[in-house]
């Protein structure tokens, strides 16, 4: 049992948030996540004055409600960067697009399609908004490139979609695309262009549940997310992403997760770059 300013959180009341969580988008609170959910349950308590297990018996039963957002917002880890995992937009600028715009260009091909499946506060989908209309530009081609940016948090995605970071987030991005993609404000913020904006789409979603779009995609990067999940939830999802995927296309992980033990039919490229043959 653990105490955090009167709020107890028991065993049981750990197992219901657990399946919970599981049964609605997969995340894995295994045994070693009771203090983390004991803290971030606290924090939500306080602002409702109720008991855990009223508040439980009131928000578990209706995941459709309010509250249940909240609730997956705050159990959802959110760490991100732009250009963080450098080595995979270097890839993808120097190997993999140059040679995807030469397949589409010989196609007749007028599009390019991403997705950002965990995309967080939006500093990767931006950064590869950025790295494909560099790729473009360096190529003098010019193609509809689009970049689906998702995320189960409600919370983070409005600060995605607001397109403003503080100073400092931005100390990754190379001077060059700074002066070119961003914009300074006297507010010591940096507000991404309508150019990046015009690239990134961002909408709500849950990785475990029905997507509402078919594909094909040109390549997907699933980075940092699926760490949280078991191995059969893993699999599932990998499989999924290359039915999604086409002929040719890209899955990028995390340098922090490993397709070890997932049966699959990517054709692995080198760790966390895997192609669809």
């Amino acid at each position: 049992m653990l105490l955090t300013q009167d709020i107890t959180v028991t065993a049981r009341d750990f197992r219901r948030i657990s399946e919970a969580m599981y049964a609605h988008c997969g995340i894995n609170l295994h045994d070693g996540k009771e203090e983390l959910v004991q803290a971030r349950l606290a924090k939500l308590l306080r602002k409702s004055g109720e008991k855990v297990s009223e508040y439980l018996d009131r928000v578990l039963e209706n995941p459709g409600c309010a509250e249940f957002t909240e609730l997956v917002d705050s159990l959802s880890t959110n760490l991100t960067s732009f250009f963080r995992e450098s080595n995979h937009f270097t890839y993808l600028a120097g190997t993999f697009l140059p040679a995807l715009f030469a397949r589409k260009k010989a196609r007749g091909e007028q599009t390019i399609r991403g997705w950002s499946a965990a995309c967080s506060s939006g500093e990767e989908p931006y950064t590869l908004a950025m790295v494909t209309l560099e790729a473009m530009e360096s190529a003098g081609v010019t193609f509809d490139a689009k970049i689906l940016a998702t995320d189960i948090s409600t919370k983070v995605l409005e600060i995605a979609k607001g397109g403003l970071y503080d100073r400092q987030r931005t100390h990754p991005v190379p001077p060059a695309l700074k002066a070119k993609y961003l914009i300074s404000r006297k507010d010591k913020q940096s507000e991404v262009s309508p150019a990046l904006r015009n690239v990134v789409r961002f909408g709500h979603m849950n990785l475990v549940k029905p997507w509402p779009f078919t594909g094909p995609l040109d390549f997907i990067f699933c980075r940092n997310v699926m760490i949280y999940f078991d191995k059969p939830t893993q699999q599932g999802l990998v499989n999924r992403f290359h039915e999604i995927l086409a002929p040719g296309g890209m899955l990028f992980t995390g340098h922090s997760e490993s397709l070890t033990g997932v049966s699959h039919p990517f054709r692995f490229i080198q760790p966390t770059i895997y192609e669809k043959s």
